[in-house]
């Protein structure tokens, strides 16, 4: 199944009928407000979370990204 899921999201030319159904636009929380916690892992490869992460630092950038 998950090499399924692989093949689907390595697709070969950027356009929304290739990742809209990954979307959740309505799962989203609205610009400005808190970001869900979640769980994040260090370069270490430790696992910490947002909010762990958020308590250290006055400012926090989290970038989401795709490298296909």
């Amino acid at each position: 199944m998950i090499s399924d899921l692989v093949k689907e999201y390595n697709y070969d030319i950027f356009k929304t009928e290739n990742f809209e159904r990954w979307m959740k636009w309505e799962e989203s929380p609205p610009a400005g407000s808190s970001a869900p916690d979640f769980p994040l892992w260090t370069l270490d490869e430790e696992e910490t979370s947002l909010s762990a992460t958020w308590s250290q630092h006055k400012f926090l950038v989290v970038e989401f990204g795709s490298f296909t």
